[in-house]
C-alpha cells in the first residue's frame, strides 16, 4: 500500500507548530498554568494544520541541516512573539504592584505558581482579572490572530533583522511602565495625598501621632477606590489588546 506523503506541506506545518507551541507557552493567557502543557501541545498543532494552507504554499523542501535551523528559529521567533504579548499585558500587573507598594499591601506579599506571579493581593487580582477579561471578550482570539498574520511578515522559512524585534522589546518596556503608572495613577495621587494631609495633621499637633494611623487610613481608601480601577480595566485591556496584535505584526518589518 503507497500512501503519499506531501513533504513540502509537511516541513511548514512542523515549523509552524514550533512556532506556535512556543508562542502559547509564554503568551498570556495561554501561559497560565492551570493549563496543562499537553494541551498547549496539542492546541499549538491544531492552530499549525489550521494555517498550513497558508504557510505551505511557497516553501521548499529542505536538508536536514537547514531544516533543524529552520526548527531552532521558530522557536525562537515563537518565544519572541510571546515575550513581546506577555510585556504588553504586564502593564495591568505591574499597576497592581504599584498599588499594592502605596496602599501598604506589599507586606502580605506570596507567589503563586500557577501564574509565575510573585506579588501581594493586587499584583495577583489585577492579573486574575486580566487573564479572566481575555478568555470571557474574546481578547485571546486578536492575540491568535496576530500571530497567524506573522506567518506573513516572517514565513516559517524566513530570516528577521534582529534590530526591529529589540527595538519593539525596547518600546514594550517603555510603554508598559507608562500604562502601570497611566492605570494606577489615580489612586497613587490619592494615597500620596493622604499622606501629605497626616503629614501635616502631625505638624500641626505632634501629639495626636497621625501616622499612626497612617497604615489603617491607606488600607481603608484603597479598599474602597480600587473599584474605579476595574471600571476602565475591559477599556484598557483592549488597548493592549490592539498593540500586541500591531506588535506581532511588524517583527519582520
Amino acid at each position: 500500500m503507497h500512501i503519499p506523503v506531501d513533504v513540502v506541506w509537511l516541513e511548514a506545518t512542523m515549523l509552524a507548530a514550533v512556532r506556535i507551541t512556543a508562542f502559547l507557552f509564554i503568551a498570556p493567557p495561554f501561559s497560565h498554568g492551570a493549563i496543562p502543557a499537553r494541551i498547549k501541545a496539542m492546541l499549538g498543532v491544531g492552530l499549525a494544520l489550521a494555517v498550513s494552507g497558508g504557510v505551505a504554499p511557497g516553501h521548499r523542501s529542505m536538508d536536514v541541516a537547514p531544516f533543524l535551523g529552520a526548527l531552532a528559529l521558530q522557536l525562537v521567533v515563537g518565544a519572541l512573539l510571546g515575550f513581546l504579548v506577555m510585556m504588553c499585558f504586564s502593564a495591568i500587573q505591574a499597576a497592581g504592584g504599584l498599588i499594592d507598594v502605596f496602599g501598604g499591601f506589599q507586606l502580605a506579599q506570596v507567589f503563586d505558581p500557577q501564574s509565575q506571579v510573585n506579588g501581594a493581593q493586587f499584583t495577583r487580582l489585577f492579573q486574575m482579572t486580566a487573564l479572566t477579561l481575555l478568555f470571557a471578550s474574546g481578547g485571546y482570539q486578536l492575540i491568535i490572530a496576530g500571530l497567524t498574520r506573522s506567518f506573513d511578515a516572517v514565513p516559517v522559512d524566513g530570516t528577521f533583522a534582529v534590530g526591529a524585534p529589540a527595538q519593539l522589546i525596547v518600546e514594550g518596556v517603555s510603554q508598559m511602565f507608562v500604562a502601570a503608572v497611566q492605570i494606577a495613577g489615580p489612586l497613587i495621587l490619592v494615597l500620596f495625598l493622604a499622606d501629605v494631609a497626616l503629614g501635616l495633621v502631625t505638624r500641626g499637633a505632634p501629639a495626636l501621632n497621625a501616622f499612626a494611623l497612617g497604615l489603617p487610613v491607606k488600607l481603608l481608601l484603597t479598599l474602597a477606590l480600587a473599584g474605579t480601577v476595574f471600571l476602565v480595566l475591559p477599556g484598557i485591556l483592549e488597548a493592549l489588546g490592539t498593540d500586541a496584535f500591531r506588535i506581532m505584526r511588524s517583527v519582520g518589518r
